[in-house]
């Protein structure tokens, strides 16, 4: 089994191969670990590893609060995710690169990096300035019929927009080029549907592209479905997250 070591950015969201990830670097461990990305040399590859987290905190407690004022801030590059962080993270992620990372003048760095390949956690290193991570790349198999597939969650999406945007197709950007090749429709669509973290985590994890895309097209019938019949949407996002000191 070949593996590699990467610096690990564990976030509130699924990152998927293929989508831009815009970061607001301003934790001192995430600092530290953008100082020494940019020590690589311009030609080489800027690569960390993003896990959705299962059970913790993306930002580290920094001062007492609710519910407990007594609480002590945390430190360390593992603060937020208990005694364990491998328990704390879900087993697939995706490996990042960052194209830019631009210092600011307090110190925080703004990162545009985007997904590349899938990989699968083997180990959680603590003991540096922030976690670093043994990771065993994940390959992508198409599996059966992913072709057509493709093409019916392609229009089960387009179907689920117009729901969501209130079947105003002037809202759509009905021009635009869509991709031709099934995994990426497959993560694309994963990335831009209403989903919850657990879902999008699954989607990630899906054993090959085609069976990705039949849960898909599962889930976007069902979802446009219950649109169809809601006056209004209810506003999930607002109890799915945790609080951000952003």
């Amino acid at each position: 089994m070949t593996t590699v070591r990467l610096p690990l950015f564990p976030l509130n969201s699924v990152l998927f191969p293929g989508l831009v990830l815009p970061l607001n670097v301003f934790e001192e461990r995430y600092r530290a670990m953008m100082r020494d990305l940019l020590k690589s040399p311009d030609e080489e590859q800027r690569q960390f590893a993003v896990v959705a987290i299962r059970d913790g905190s993306e930002v580290a407690p920094s001062a007492p609060g609710l519910p407990d004022q007594t609480t002590r801030p945390e430190q360390g590059p593992a603060a937020g995710f208990g005694d364990d962080p491998m328990r704390a993270f879900h087993a697939v992620g995706c490996v990042a690169d960052a194209a830019t990372i631009r210092e600011r003048e307090d110190g925080g760095f703004e990162v545009l990096a985007t997904g590349t390949t899938r990989m699968r956690l083997c180990s959680v290193d603590a003991s540096g300035a922030y976690l670093t991570a043994e990771l065993e790349p994940l390959p992508e198999e198409p599996g059966d019929e992913a072709g057509a597939l493709a093409e019916g969650v392609l229009r089960a999406f387009r179907s689920y927009q117009k729901r969501l945007a209130g079947a105003r197709e002037r809202s759509l950007s009905t021009g635009t080029e869509l991709p031709d090749d099934p995994s990426v429709v497959s993560y694309l669509v994963a990335a831009a549907a209403v989903l919850d973290t657990p879902t999008k985590q699954r989607l990630l994890e899906a054993s090959d592209t085609a069976s990705r895309l039949r849960d898909e097209l599962t889930l976007l019938r069902s979802e446009t479905a219950i649109i169809r019949n809601l006056p209004s949407l209810p506003a999930t996002d607002l109890t799915r997250g945790t609080t951000s000191l952003n």
